[in-house]
């Protein structure tokens, strides 16, 4: 099965062509093994992510191509999540990442979830293989790898989370497994902000996690270790912070999840009172290391992808695969 050119255009943006899984798929003049790959969001026009996939692959004889599949185009967003999903396995996709704000509304549209998705509750990597879909959580492993590393020593009796939804349920569970003691969760929506605490609590033993609407007080009364912010706050789009800045004190670490800007206004605040930051590019990188390896079944080399995003500059520029 073929889709028509301007179906295909439309959805994926101008270039090759893709063939279903039926028909030999070829990506530049190469004939070896390609990896066809997407991320799904919505105001995603500067993610980094299909530059660390695309180069990772070139680095290993692989010919790629990765697509931004922004939910915000009109084209796009007529299809709906389910039919963006079926419009890449009719394509030949070998796999999907998934962000902002779709990680966990795409559960229900997949055949099976990998025992890390399942105890989170949330999707950002989709494996598209033999007429299955199979959900993964990556966020997971690369925000507690990119804690171990940035934050090495940092106290972790209590932290504040600030976020519940699909990638703040990842950072909850990375963040015990980091060890923290003590979590409090903060979300506009307090009903979700309960169910990740009762979540937390219930799957992860030695870890009592709780729920709050009101950080001020609850900061005054117990000082948490560190703050991490897993809301949209802070992105080029939505700017400011999801905190009051007199909140946050200088023994505090403070870490965010939003990578673009680099330097969001939550990290500027934080640096300027002292404070040990870390930056969201490690979670992202990490993130992505682990889906490679999913979508190929290849290691990938943290450092050259870091090394990729890295390269891209101190500000993000929009990717030519990109709207």
């Amino acid at each position: 099965m073929w889709l028509t050119v301007d179906h295909a255009v439309g959805i994926f943006g101008a270039g090759k062509l893709l063939p279903s899984r039926d028909a030999p798929v070829t990506f530049g003049t190469s004939q070896s093994e390609t990896l066809l790959a997407g991320l799904i969001g919505r105001g995603i026009g500067l993610s980094r992510t299909p530059a660390m996939h695309m180069a990772e692959a070139e680095a290993q004889g692989l010919s790629s191509l990765y697509r931004l599949l922004d939910m915000d185009a009109p084209e796009r967003s007529q299809l709906g999540l389910a039919g963006i999903l079926s419009a890449c396995e009719a394509c030949g996709f070998d796999g999907l990442n998934v962000t902002y704000p779709y990680k966990i509304d795409v559960i229900e549209l997949l055949d099976t979830l990998s025992d890390n998705a399942r105890a989170v509750g949330a999707v950002n990597t989709v494996v598209l293989s033999q007429g299955r879909r199979i959900g993964h959580n990556t966020d997971l492993w690369g925000f507690a790898e990119s804690f171990r590393r940035g934050l090495e020593g940092s106290a972790t009796d209590h932290a504040l989370l600030l976020g519940a939804g699909g990638a703040g349920v990842a950072v909850a569970h990375a963040l015990a497994d980091c060890g923290i003691a003590r979590l409090t969760i903060v979300d506009s929506d307090r009903g979700r902000a309960e169910r990740l605490a009762e979540q937390v609590s219930r799957n992860r033993p030695g870890v009592t996690a709780q729920a709050t609407d009101d950080p001020g007080a609850g900061i005054r009364r117990d000082p948490p270790d560190g703050i991490v912010n897993a809301t949209p706050m802070g992105m080029a789009k939505l700017p400011g912070m999801a905190i009051d800045a007199a909140l946050i004190e200088p023994a505090m670490w403070v870490a965010d999840i939003v990578y673009f800007p680099l330097e969001t206004e939550l990290l500027r605040v934080a640096r300027a009172k002292g404070c040990r930051v870390l930056p969201g590019s490690g979670m992202a990188v990490f993130q992505a290391v682990r889906a490679f390896e999913l979508f190929t079944g290849r290691a990938a080399e943290s450092e050259r992808m870091a090394a990729t995003f890295e390269a891209l500059g101190a500000e993000p520029a929009p990717h030519p695969a990109g709207r």
